[in-house]
């Protein structure tokens, strides 16, 4: 084969892949919410960072949404992989949370539904998710859990630690999971971190640690500007070979 045929496929290939990457990124965007809504009473701040790898497509995902005047609820999850297949099931995910939340349903319940769901559909993909009730009237936040990473409070006084919430199964695996739920104070001045494990997960470095390093950066942010608090968190991640969705809330 001549020189300029090699060319010419290697020009093909190439044109392949960019069209791949552009779609992956459209659809990415697509499934991701453009903006987050205005909560009175609550300050908020997101950032996503796609993998490195590949088509830097993946399951990540995060949302807030506003229920009423003095209610709002945030939800971050995972879905396992990083193709089109996890990036469409990461939609469905969502729907299926905001469906559910906007229906009145209580933590538990929403990850309860959201995993019936998953179940029918026998995607094949696992499933983290995160899901917090915000009530902004007594200033208190309950938390369910379906396998997802702990989130971060910093405490008004600058002190931060990991909210330990008794996690139920991933999504997707039992259809009769349960998912129990921890209530916790959220005044003013405090800071509710959630994250996917693209944050804090590296080869060779353990978890509990990656954890509490986050907590540091934390306490030696300025709660008054969440925006540069993510950017240093972001900043703080390993090499990006996961994908990863940040969440920042803070009642004023």
């Amino acid at each position: 084969m001549s020189i300029a045929g090699l060319i010419g496929q290697a020009l093909d290939r190439a044109r392949l892949y960019d069209s791949k990457h552009d779609l992956a990124h459209r659809l990415q965007s697509a499934l991701l919410p453009h903006r987050l809504p205005d909560v009175p009473g609550l300050r908020v701040a997101a950032r996503y960072l796609p993998a490195a790898q590949g088509l830097a497509i993946g399951g990540d995902f995060y949302d807030l949404i506003r229920l009423d005047e003095h209610t709002a609820c945030a939800a971050i999850g995972d879905v396992q992989g990083h193709n089109v297949d996890a990036a469409a099931l990461m939609g469905q995910v969502r729907t299926a949370v905001h469906a559910h939340a906007t229906a009145g349903s209580s933590p538990d319940r929403v990850l309860a539904g959201t995993n019936r769901l998953l179940n029918d559909l026998e995607p094949d993909l696992f499933t983290s998710c995160l899901y917090v009730h915000l009530d902004l009237a007594t200033r208190r936040a309950r938390l369910s859990s379906a396998g997802h990473p702990p989130p971060l409070l910093r405490h008004a006084d600058g002190h931060t630690e990991p909210v330990l919430v008794p996690p139920g199964l991933l999504l997707g695996i039992d259809p009769d999971s349960r998912y129990p739920t921890r209530e916790v104070p959220l005044p003013p001045g405090s800071v509710l971190v959630l994250y996917t494990d693209g944050l804090v997960e590296a080869p060779g470095v353990d978890l509990d640690d990656a954890i509490t390093a986050l907590a540091g950066l934390l306490e030696h942010g300025d709660p008054a500007d969440l925006g540069t608090m993510a950017d240093a968190l972001i900043r703080h991640a390993p090499a990006p070979g996961d994908d990863i969705a940040l969440l920042l809330i803070s009642p004023h």
